[in-house]
């Protein structure tokens, strides 16, 4: 019988085993995080009111405003976003560079390159949007921000929390920085401006995160004696407030960049950027009303939705897309999963006869391990005739009942010996010998 049974529990564990969830694979975690990323557009416009001359009457310009771009990652689904300080700074503390320059060019504009004597008044008006994957476009407020000290080429405290009027974004988790060692791999997610202002691209492909990886090769702190991370991860201009990613998809870090100069130039090198370790995100975020740890419905949608896919099962698949679509419409990945997923939905048979073939045979197994075990339960206390007679001529020989009917044992030529005939239908307690020690063997037919 014991074979019989490994067999069945074999059958009955065979589809646990095939459907308990494998590692997450390094393509499945940057497909759930790529939606959280985000990119952040600080602009900074309004009107220009210029005197070509002393005595001439003012004119009122509008130049085409000033823009930097960068990269955010919401934190939590309520719309709290994390990104660097040195890209919104313009909005909050525009520079005397940035004025000069659009005062200069509605001088241009109203008098001409040959005025001299002219003067500009400007009245800023800075705005900061973020636009979504799928190119919604939401306002966004400044919560904290912690600007990097003017000359400084790196900063471990180059961070802003902004919050947009929103629910259920997607999200991604912090991580342990801490445990980062050199040689690590790290990927880092964002929007580098050559390929948002890339000819050959089309406007739905620009609005996708690049992905770039590298690994950990310094961990290093900056003048502030801040901890800041030293990848050979390329980055670019818009990488900026980026989040650093590692091989399971939590944060471990932001992209800081080199804050721009008064000439408007960035001296990045690349193969030597800086990540702003997760730890000193977490600690910007101490005292701010951002929930930590909360996970939206279109993040257990999205990820449900790729955990059945990279499994092979578009059928379920297809339901959590759907309703992940259906929270945030049209993202650039979602569909691109969702298409797939119902290429291979379409080529599935309309049954699906692994799943019956598996069912069938564990519940064939399952009747024919009862069927073994109520019979075993049935024979464990019968024992074979050779077993019988060895007790017979053992110096404690047991007591034999033959409860055959009077008619059967009468007409029968079989007579045991040393048995007592004691019918099985008139059998009495005072027919067994008193002797209950003595082990007791009925015999029928």
């Amino acid at each position: 019988m014991l074979p019989v049974r490994a067999i069945a529990l074999a059958l009955l564990l065979a589809p646990l085993t095939a459907s308990a969830q494998p590692a997450v694979t390094l393509q499945e975690a940057l497909l759930r995080a790529k939606p959280a990323v985000a990119l952040v557009v600080a602009e900074v416009g309004g009107e220009v009111s210029v005197q070509c001359a002393a005595n001439a009457p003012p004119t009122k310009v509008t130049p085409p405003p000033s823009r930097d771009t960068g990269t955010g990652w919401f934190i939590a689904p309520s719309g709290w976003l994390v990104t660097n300080a040195h890209v919104i700074a313009s909005t909050q503390r525009p520079s005397r560079s940035l004025v000069r320059e659009r005062t200069a060019q509605a001088i241009r504009e109203a008098c001409g390159d040959t005025a001299t004597g002219a003067t500009a008044r400007a009245a800023l008006e800075p705005s900061l949007t973020v636009l979504l994957p799928n190119g919604m476009k939401l306002l966004a407020t400044v919560v904290k921000y912690t600007l990097p000290v003017s000359g400084e080429e790196v900063s471990g405290q180059d961070l802003a929390l902004l919050h947009l009027e929103a629910s259920d974004m997607p999200t991604l988790q912090l991580g342990d920085s801490s445990a980062l060692q050199i040689g690590d791999r790290i990927h880092i997610i964002g929007f580098p401006s050559v390929v948002l202002g890339h000819e050959l691209l089309n406007a739905t492909a620009k609005m996708e995160a690049s992905i770039t990886s590298g690994s950990v090769s310094g961990l290093r702190r900056d003048r502030a004696n801040q901890p800041v991370i030293q990848t050979d991860a390329s980055a670019a201009p818009g990488n900026s407030g980026g989040p650093a990613l590692n091989e399971d998809g939590a944060v471990v870090g932001v992209l800081t960049f080199v804050a721009p100069g008064d000439d408007g130039e960035r001296a990045a090198v690349q193969g030597f950027n800086f990540v702003i370790p997760a730890t000193a995100v977490a600690k910007f975020l101490e005292g701010t009303p951002v929930p930590r740890g909360e996970r939206g419905r279109f993040d257990a949608a999205w990820e449900a939705g790729l955990h059945h896919y990279f499994l092979g099962n578009p059928r379920r698949a297809h339901t959590y897309l759907v309703e992940a679509n259906r929270l945030l419409p049209d993202l650039p990945d979602v569909r691109r999963v969702a298409a797939d997923n119902d290429r291979r939905l379409a080529a599935e048979p309309w049954l699906p006869w692994r799943a019956i073939a598996v069912g069938m045979l564990v519940a064939c197994a399952l009747a024919y391990a009862a069927l073994a075990v109520r019979r075993m339960q049935r024979n464990r206390f019968r024992i074979p005739p050779s077993a019988v007679a060895q007790l017979v001529d053992s110096p404690e020989p047991p007591v034999i009942l033959d409860v055959r009917d009077a008619p059967t044992y009468a007409k029968s030529p079989v007579k045991i010996p040393h048995s007592l005939h004691a019918p099985l239908d008139g059998l009495r307690r005072e027919d067994v010998p008193a002797d209950l020690t003595r082990t007791v063997v009925a015999y029928c037919t």
